[in-house]
């Protein structure tokens, strides 16, 4: 079902201001932030993103460009510098035709998806997001006047899985486009190569747009280097816009540098989208993000290594409680876990900071299908995680219950 738009009371000065916007929730990972942000001891594990700063020779480069100048207005599509190492490295990575204008720079990950969904989505028309979900996802399609539509994930033994069925179900005449985040954030639900066939074979049969978010494409526990993408099953004329960011592989999550691909027939449109929201991104961030593509594979090799290290520490020893609902991730840097006996997580959460000063978000802030549910970043250093792992076990076996005493979150 569409997700309604809830009524809101507010200030008289507040009715002029468009209904949807009113409506954009509070965030849910916010709240448990600002929460416990000031806590002496915390180890906040609650935002996606992890402890290693961007490393040196990014920085350098930005800082050269900058020192030598660029700082004037650029190219609204991306520097060609930029859109060129950005073909080469997808072609290196995912097999693709090496073709810069098939690639736009964008200022963060978040406004390729927006750029994506302006195209896709006008007001009142629906979008299918596979849930539980990045909340930033539902909020963007809501700030056009869309509508976004939660299909929940199935879950099980095996952990996220998707239900073309449900999709179908929710299939309307308003519907336009499916949002498909895989790896997912914040299940580390992992689409196979039949499933991506299966959707895009639903959203041929609809005529619907595919906006494709694999930024966790390179955080993959399975066999090979990536995970399965929409470039291994689509053909050139599928209607498919994908949305990247530097932020995860390259630790650059402040710096606020994506791109979106798409066909070039689209370059123009958006070309005027950047033109009409942001102007394009600075010319010195871009010089920084041709290092991270020409330089950074040993470094994002690193950080792999260490997120698969760190998911092992914590799932193992919440696991080894009896207490918890976890399935070992297969793709980005998150646990999705239940705590058997606490359906609340939004006070759970809270409670964690008190009890355990480990900082962990609720699942509810990513849609109806997180309830039961906490999300962990563990895109962290192994002192930490070793240590946030051995007070939430505490905090668990004292207080979680016997491990299958809660089964209403399978589904």
């Amino acid at each position: 079902m569409p997700s309604p738009i809830p009524a809101v009371s507010v200030d008289p000065y507040l009715d002029r201001v468009r209904a949807n916007i009113l409506a954009l929730p509070e965030s849910g990972i916010v709240e448990v932030m600002n929460y416990g942000r000031s806590r002496e001891g915390m180890i906040p594990l609650w935002a996606g993103e992890g402890d290693v700063p961007t490393p040196a020779f990014i920085c350098d480069a930005a800082a050269a460009a900058l020192h030598a100048g660029e700082t004037f207005y650029t190219w609204q599509r991306g520097l060609p510098e930029l859109r060129a190492a950005i073909a080469r490295y997808m072609a290196r990575i995912y097999g693709v035709p090496e073709d810069p204008e098939r690639y736009f720079v964008t200022g963060s990950g978040m406004q390729a998806i927006l750029v994506a969904f302006s195209i896709a989505l006008g007001a009142g028309d629906e979008i299918l997001l596979p849930s539980p979900i990045w909340p930033n996802a539902a909020a963007g399609a809501q700030k056009l006047g869309a509508v976004p539509v939660h299909v929940p994930l199935a879950y099980g033994a095996e952990g996220f899985s998707l239900d073309i069925g449900r999709l179908e179900a929710a299939v309307t005449l308003r519907t336009r486009a499916i949002f498909l985040n895989t790896p997912g954030n914040p299940t580390g639900f992992v689409a196979t190569r039949a499933e991506l066939e299966a959707v895009l074979a639903f959203a041929r049969r609809h005529g619907l747009w595919i906006i494709a978010d694999e930024i966790y494409g390179r955080f993959y526990y399975g066999e090979g280097t990536r995970a399965p993408s929409f470039h291994d099953v689509m053909s050139a004329d599928d209607h498919i816009l994908f949305v990247q960011t530097f932020s995860k592989n390259w630790a650059m999550t402040g710096w606020r540098i994506g791109w979106i691909e798409a066909d070039p027939r689209l370059g123009q449109i958006i070309e005027n989208l950047i033109q009409y929201s942001t102007s394009g991104v600075a010319a010195f961030m871009q010089r920084g993000a041709v290092a991270a593509l020409e330089l950074g594979e040993p470094f994002v090799a690193e950080q792999i290594a260490r997120a698969r290290h760190g998911r092992d520490i914590v799932a193992d020893a919440l696991l080894a409680t009896g207490k918890v609902d976890l399935v070992k991730p297969d793709g980005a840097f998150y646990l999705f876990f239940g705590i058997e006996g606490y359906r609340d997580v939004r006070r759970l959460g809270l409670t964690l900071v008190d009890e355990a000063n480990v900082g962990i978000a609720p699942g509810t802030a990513f849609g109806a299908g997180g309830a039961g549910f906490m999300r962990l970043c563990f895109a962290r250093g192994a002192a930490q995680l070793t240590e946030a792992a051995r007070r939430l076990s505490g905090w668990i076996e004292a207080n979680g219950a016997a491990a299958g005493a809660d089964s209403g979150r399978r589904a």
